[in-house]
């Protein structure tokens, strides 16, 4: 776990700004979210259930109406969670630091990078079918969006956390211990 050169003073997190999770497909910043938000008694929101509550299935989007379509869904939809004035816990898709008007709203809130491998996310991404970005072929097509996405994720990230070999409680933990006591 790292974060560089501890949390910047201009954006330092504190339980009155957002707090996005970002990082590859399958890298649990929905679950760790749900609960690092829980243990803050804050408020959380999946971008990506929020597009499926309103728009339906993600992959029906894409088979429908495409990857260019979803990505505008996408960005509409983490802009009004990024707009919102109570503080929360925001999980982002993967793809969404694409866009940059996103990666520009991301100044007002503190950006986790949840990093982890291939081999960490396998299990979760060869039985998961609802991925339509790693088809056919979901380990080659992983490591591919991850060598692209990750320089991404470090130049957007205030702190970056390793969870190989992490429970989710012990990513929560050193989440919790980083923000709250600046602790590496």
């Amino acid at each position: 776990m790292s974060s560089r050169s501890g949390l910047p003073r201009s954006r330092s997190w504190s339980s009155d700004r957002h707090l996005v999770l970002m990082g590859f497909m399958a890298a649990g910043k929905s679950v760790v979210g749900r609960g690092f938000a829980a243990r803050q008694g804050m408020p959380f929101l999946d971008t990506d259930e929020a597009v499926v509550a309103r728009y339906g299935p993600i992959a029906g989007i894409f088979s429908a109406y495409g990857e260019h379509y979803f990505r505008e869904v996408e960005a509409r939809t983490v802009a009004a969670a990024l707009e919102a004035r109570v503080p929360t816990v925001i999980s982002l898709g993967g793809g969404a630091v694409l866009d940059s008007g996103t990666q520009q709203l991301l100044g007002r809130a503190t950006v986790v990078f949840l990093d982890t491998d291939l081999a960490t996310v396998l299990p979760r991404i060869t039985r998961a079918g609802h991925r339509p970005l790693l088809a056919p072929d979901p380990v080659r097509r992983w490591q591919e969006l991850a060598d692209i996405r990750r320089p991404i994720y470090e130049s957007l990230a205030d702190i970056t956390i390793d969870t190989r070999g992490l429970t989710v409680p012990a990513i929560i933990d050193r989440l919790t211990s980083v923000l709250t006591k600046g602790e590496d």
